[in-house]
């Protein structure tokens, strides 16, 4: 079989509470970036971006969202709390992949967000081709337009995903996937 092949069937993702150092250095997440953005991008028009949350800049946002969290919940347990302020400085690494949506073109914004998706999947191959762990995550962080002013987004950029990243500290274990059967068919008319 061939490696490629044998790769995809073997992927799986390493919760971003087991991944450690090292994360990739940087001329290997170069590498990996410029593999990752290789994705189909109908109409060339590049609907994606990347931004690195990397050492104490993680704390200093999982702060800034847990401020969030009790603002839009005052009745936010502690242990949520802390959750919420600890979620990015697990993994060594966390990329956020953005959607760079552009409601002028005539390209549907579902493949415009579908090209970016591909770059998170990418980065999860990547990952794991090179020997690291990755967990893409989105959460309600994902989703809110305080957190995307944190971010600098745009009006018209949304959070696709955070990519975790680093090196297991556990021998993951694969979970259930579905039947072929299950999930594939042939359309006759």
């Amino acid at each position: 079989m061939p490696a490629a092949l044998s790769l995809l069937q073997q992927r799986h993702s390493a919760p971003s509470r087991q991944l450690g150092e090292p994360a990739p250095d940087e001329a290997t997440l170069r590498a990996l970036l410029e593999a990752a953005i290789r994705v189909p991008d109908h109409g060339k028009l590049v609907p994606f971006r990347l931004i690195r949350l990397h050492g104490d800049a993680k704390l200093r946002f999982g702060e800034q969202l847990s401020a969030i969290a009790i603002r839009n919940n005052p009745e936010l347990s502690e242990a949520k709390y802390e959750k919420e302020r600890l979620r990015y400085t697990f993994a060594p690494l966390v990329i956020v992949v953005i959607a760079s949506l552009q409601a002028d073109s005539k390209i549907p914004e579902i493949e415009q967000k579908l090209c970016a998706g591909n770059v998170a999947y990418n980065l999860l191959l990547g990952a794991y081709a090179l020997g690291f762990g990755a967990q893409w995550l989105t959460g309600w962080a994902a989703y809110n337009r305080e957190v995307a002013s944190i971010l600098k987004l745009t009006e018209n950029e949304h959070v696709i995903g955070f990519v975790h990243m680093g090196t297991p500290q556990i021998e993951v274990p694969d979970r259930d996937r579905p039947a072929l059967a299950d999930v594939f068919s042939t359309w006759t008319s």
